[in-house]
């Protein structure tokens, strides 16, 4: 039986694992395990502070005294909603109109823009765009509560649960609330 090392050595190194061995297999499991537990946890992440940013939207743009909302003030509402950038592109586009400058300043954020704005159009007048339950008088209530109760500046992941969407829709199937398309041109 061989003596046991005396100590702590110093110049000692880890063994090295071979590429294709059980040890080295399970090293790599672990490693894939971990990665796609970081991608799950920041694609959550983004999901949430979208929704809490679109809820927050909606908490600051209520009018407190109301008590419940028509399906045409939603629409209404969505409409503000999906036209909030609007002034800022026209800022892009009035720093890009100045013939002194070469190349286009804030393009990427101008693109982005464009592809939220776009984005969420297409939910909106195809499958339905997320937003608040407020034409549901109790919801309505339920969320204003919330939002002022436990909702500073901004959106606590934790209630977000507990406030009720509805899918608001242009027009489309029946278990969404549609808006009349005449109204918006």
């Amino acid at each position: 039986m061989p003596k046991a090392p005396k100590g702590k050595i110093v110049g000692r190194e880890k063994k090295v694992i071979h590429p294709y061995s059980r040890k080295a297999a399970q090293i790599t499991r672990e490693a894939h395990k971990q990665e796609k537990k970081e991608k799950l946890k920041n694609e959550k992440a983004l999901r949430l502070s979208l929704i809490g940013e679109k809820l927050q939207w909606f908490k600051n743009h209520l009018d407190p005294q109301k008590v419940g909302y028509s399906k045409k003030n939603a629409c209404e509402l969505t409409e503000r909603y999906l036209n909030r950038f609007s002034s800022e592109l026209e800022q892009i586009t009035l720093h890009n109109s100045i013939k002194d400058r070469q190349g286009r300043r804030h393009h990427s954020r101008e693109t982005v823009i464009k592809q939220t704005m776009e984005r969420e159009r297409q939910q909106y007048e195809g499958y339905g765009l997320e937003i608040p339950d407020i034409i549901n008088a109790g919801n309505l209530k339920t969320f204003s509560i919330q939002c002022h109760n436990g909702l500073s500046s901004d959106v606590e992941e934790t209630l977000q649960p507990k406030i009720t969407m509805r899918e608001l829709t242009l027009r489309g199937p029946r278990r969404n609330t549609h808006c009349n398309s005449s109204l918006y041109s």
